[in-house]
């Protein structure tokens, strides 16, 4: 078994060490010793997507993933980017574009809170009208906030998930605000997913 100490390393380091290790040494079985949630969900999800079946447990203050090589070995090809699973959640056709919406706020503009957050949930609301076009919908910052329970937009953005968009959510950012047991609607995220994202992108727009 490969063991990785990632205690204090923050997102995406852990994600990133744990990538390396498998594709360098390639063990059929690795163990990552986390301090934090978010960190333990992006590993574990990376490991889903290499073809691991995955254990997340906790002793005292830390969490530990364990992976365990399934039969066919890591379902990526070695060295590949792409932590988010695109090829499999694609599927948009092909002369459709890949617009990544990056929403970094819970309020829309400066000058007015109050009618910033009503300018942002009246903007997610209306975002099915992009339609196959809306590729995949990311949070960062306080933007998370937007994905909690008894947000103004939850029932929009659960109905968007449920027509088949992907929807990211910091973990990082859930966990500056101490709101990642209160998220409720997507998925927990990383910087790596965010960036590949933006390279597979055919155009990004930042709220």
């Amino acid at each position: 078994m490969k063991e990785i100490d990632a205690r204090g390393l923050s997102c995406p380091a852990p994600v990133l060490l744990t990538k390396n290790t498998i594709e360098t040494d390639k063990p059929g079985q690795i163990r990552i010793i986390l301090d934090n949630e978010a960190s333990g969900q992006n590993v574990s999800r990376f490991l889903s997507s290499k073809n691991f079946s995955v254990t997340l447990d906790k002793q005292g203050n830390d969490l530990i993933v364990t992976g365990t090589i399934q039969e066919g070995g890591i379902s990526k090809g070695e060295g590949a980017p792409v932590i988010c699973d695109i090829s499999q959640e694609d599927h948009l056709p092909k002369h459709d574009k890949k617009i990544m919406v990056m929403i970094s706020s819970s309020c829309m503009g400066r000058g007015d809170d109050e009618l910033g957050a009503k300018l942002v949930f009246n903007f997610i609301k209306t975002l099915k009208e992009m339609g196959n076009d809306l590729w995949r919908l990311v949070f960062v910052n306080s933007g998370v906030k937007l994905t909690i329970e008894k947000a103004q937009t939850i029932e929009d953005l659960e109905e968007l998930q449920t027509h088949g968009l992907k929807i990211l959510v910091c973990g990082t950012c859930l966990d500056h605000f101490k709101l990642l047991e209160k998220k409720r609607v997507g998925e927990t995220t990383n910087m790596l997913d965010i960036v590949t994202s933006m390279q597979l992108a055919d155009k990004v727009i930042n709220i």
